[in-house]
């Protein structure tokens, strides 16, 4: 089974929403900003970018396709 960009794209944006949920909890539990806090929403930073492009590209995809 081939993996699609749609595909990959879906499970980027879903960790990087996971990774923000942890930080937020993670904000709540311990009143401040530490390393953790920031690596996490640096991860989910890279993982929504990355999604967001391959949902992109995956739809510019099809499009260039059907003009052909």
């Amino acid at each position: 089974m081939r993996k699609t960009p749609l595909f990959s794209g879906i499970i980027y944006i879903i960790l990087g929403i996971l990774f923000t949920y942890v930080a937020i909890q993670t904000i709540q539990r311990d009143q401040e900003w530490g390393f953790f806090t920031y690596f996490l929403i640096i991860i989910a930073t890279f993982d929504l970018g990355t999604g967001l492009r391959l949902v992109s590209f995956h739809f510019k995809f099809i499009n260039s396709q059907k003009k052909k």
